[in-house]
């Protein structure tokens, strides 16, 4: 089966600010997605988790210890665990410095609503299970409701499995899976092998597990693109752009050679 086109129309090669741009103001807030849309960059990476109430939240970590470590318990609240009346009183912006006090995480409603279709979106599942509680159900409903949208966005995912369940509910949406070298992904899952359980689109490694030879083979072997992250330096940018990635996710866009679109 052919793939899905990943956003049809953008230039290339895709950029995406890595959680907003991270590197200036506090990753996965309104303030980080709405200064990458306002330096122009093109694109925005984000993450999602699922509250106990069933709010989409964006969100990297399980929990909110490093964010807010002066609130609540040392470790912080577990997402999954904990209720959005909670979790979005939080304070996430003032361990980035007094300009960011304020600053609460974000559901992905509100960040479609900032940014609308002012740019594309890499939307990143994180789902440690294989069991289903509704992380995939509750974008796929998301994105139904704004179909528009839709068309702009990449859903990508270390796990297969969800990947899987979310083409099962929203199958023109183009997805990527994920991986890297890291002791904590299963190694049956650290070299794109999830791209066969998953029915992936698209591949997204790691940027420093991508070699010459391997995106030689993936060229020859058919046509399913891949994006690289993170890549804040412009010789690893070019490195990577000359082997055929299409697309970048940076935590300092502006920073790695790649102009802004006209």
């Amino acid at each position: 089966m052919n793939p899905l086109p990943l956003i049809p129309g953008a230039a290339r090669p895709l950029v995406f600010a890595h959680r907003g741009l991270s590197s200036l103001a506090p990753e996965n807030t309104i303030a980080a997605f709405a200064l990458a849309r306002d330096r122009g960059v093109p694109g925005v990476e984000l993450d999602l988790r699922l509250t106990a109430d069933g709010v989409l939240a964006v969100s990297h970590d399980p929990t909110t210890g490093r964010l807010a470590p002066e609130q609540g318990r040392a470790e912080g609240l577990e997402i999954e665990r904990s209720c959005w009346r909670e979790l979005g009183t939080l304070d996430l912006g003032s361990h980035r410095g007094e300009e960011w006090r304020g600053e609460r995480m974000a559901r992905l409603e509100e960040v479609f609503e900032e940014l609308g279709d002012s740019l594309y979106y890499d939307l990143e599942l994180k789902n440690a299970h294989r069991f289903d509680y509704g992380l995939e159900s509750a974008l796929a409903n998301a994105l139904a409701a704004r179909p528009m949208l839709s068309e702009r966005c990449i859903v990508s995912s270390f796990n297969p499995i969800s990947l899987a369940r979310l083409k099962s509910r929203a199958g023109s949406v183009p997805t990527a899976i994920i991986w890297s070298a890291d002791r904590l992904l299963p190694f049956f899952l650290r070299h794109g092998e999830g791209r066969w359980l998953s029915g992936a689109d698209a591949r997204k490694p790691q940027a420093t597990v991508v070699r010459q030879a391997e995106a030689e083979r993936w060229r020859r072997r058919g046509s399913y693109p891949f994006i690289s992250w993170t890549v804040d330096d412009k010789a690893e940018a070019s490195r990577l752009l000359g082997l055929g990635c299409v697309g970048l996710i940076s935590n300092r866009p502006d920073g790695i050679g790649i102009p802004p679109p006209r």
